[in-house]
C-alpha cells in the first residue's frame, strides 16, 4: 500500500484507489467520511479533480444543504414503497414518517466522498455515499456535477 501526503488531499493511501478522510457537516452533525480519489498509482490526479475538490470545500455548506434537501425529497418519494415492502413491526424503524430534513439524521449516515475522474465531457464529478435504513443493500448516493446536486439514488449512480 502506497502512502502520500498530498498538498490538497492530505494524507492518503492507495489500495486499488487513493483514500483518506474528510470531515463534513450534514444534517446538523460533523461526520468524518472516507475521501476516495480516482487517480493513478503514482498519486497523480487530474487538474479538474483538484478543482472539483477545491470547489466542494469552498462551497461545502451550500452543496451539502442542497444534498440534504434532495435526499429529503427523494425519501418523500420512496418511503411509502419501502413501508409496503416490510412487515408492520419494522416500518417505523426502516421508513418512518418524517416531516423535516433534521429527522433524516436518524435514517442516513454519510460514509464516503468520492472525487471521480473527469470524462471527456469535462464535467467535474463528486459522489457522496450514505448508509440508510430503507435501502441496506444498495445504499444511497448523491451525485454532484459541476458543484450542483444532479441526482439522488442507489450508490451505483456514483460508483
Amino acid at each position: 500500500m502506497d502512502k502520500l501526503n498530498h498538498e490538497l488531499f492530505g494524507e492518503i493511501s492507495c489500495d486499488l484507489y487513493w483514500s483518506g478522510h474528510q470531515e463534513i457537516k450534514i444534517f446538523g452533525e460533523k461526520r468524518k467520511v472516507i475521501l476516495s480519489i480516482d487517480g493513478n498509482e503514482d498519486g497523480e490526479f487530474q487538474d479538474a479533480q483538484k478543482e472539483a475538490y477545491i470547489n466542494f470545500l469552498n462551497n461545502m455548506e451550500s452543496i451539502l444543504t442542497k444534498a440534504e434537501e434532495s435526499i429529503f425529497d427523494h425519501y418523500q418519494e420512496v418511503y411509502m414503497d419501502y413501508r409496503d415492502m416490510v412487515g408492520e413491526e419494522d416500518t417505523d424503524k426502516i421508513a418512518p414518517f418524517i416531516n423535516n430534513i433534521e429527522e433524516l439524521v436518524k435514517l442516513v449516515e454519510p460514509t464516503q466522498l468520492i472525487i471521480r475522474r473527469i470524462r471527456k465531457n469535462g464535467i467535474r464529478r463528486i459522489g457522496l455515499l450514505f448508509n440508510c435504513t430503507w435501502e441496506i443493500e444498495h445504499g444511497l448516493a448523491v451525485k454532484i456535477e459541476d458543484e450542483e446536486v444532479t441526482e439522488v439514488g442507489f450508490q451505483d449512480i456514483v460508483l
